[in-house]
């Protein structure tokens, strides 16, 4: 998405060439080869620890709650959590940094329409930025029985609320759905004013 949105605010003219449907399939395919493999790593490495006794999750299921759960040491495990939110994380977070560089860099050359260019850059930025800074937080800090409901919370916030808010946060560039908000604000203040 960000080399989408570096493309079409560096090199308009040559968009349709460079983002060709067959580059974003490779993209995507990328994606989900780099993200699979991300976590059978994680996977192959929570299959050598040893659960005892009757454990039970009484809330939602992700790694940093499932480490607390296990009675062997979890501290391998830990690291290469640790190590994979870096390599995945803090890298995608980089080139996702870098593209938005020479984007601003882009945008500041411009004498008219910033205002705009900025509007398609923001949208995305603020979704990568919620996404992207809970799920290093969950990957960076150590699992604790102390830190089970921050985990909890972060873990529900970016694989629940956060995918439920992004069609809000995309479409909020929407011309029409803002003449609706707007809209609405003023329905609501001419209500209150007049009841």
């Amino acid at each position: 998405m960000a080399y989408d949105r570096y493309v079409a605010v560096c090199n308009p003219l040559l968009y349709t060439d460079i983002m060709s449907p067959t580059l974003c399939v490779q993209v995507v395919v990328e994606a989900y080869i780099v993200g699979f493999f991300g976590s059978l790593i994680q996977l192959c490495a929570l299959l050598q620890l040893n659960f005892c006794g009757p454990n039970g999750i009484n809330h939602f299921c992700d790694l940093p709650q499932l480490l607390v759960l296990s009675c062997s040491e979890t501290f391998f495990l830990q690291e290469i959590k640790f190590v994979i939110g870096v390599i995945f994380g803090v890298t995608s977070i980089l080139i996702i940094m870098i593209s938005y560089g020479y984007i601003t860099a882009t945008i500041l050359k411009i004498s008219s329409g910033r205002a705009k260019a900025f509007n398609t850059c923001a949208s995305h930025l603020t979704a990568v930025t919620f996404l992207f800074g809970l799920g290093l937080f969950v990957c960076m800090h150590p699992s604790t029985d102390n830190s089970l409901g921050y985990d909890k919370m972060a873990s529900v916030f970016y694989t629940v609320v956060i995918p439920m808010l992004n069609p809000l946060i995309y479409s909020l560039r929407n011309k029409e759905i803002k003449d609706t908000l707007k809209w609405c604000k003023k329905k609501r203040m001419f209500s209150h004013y007049h009841s």
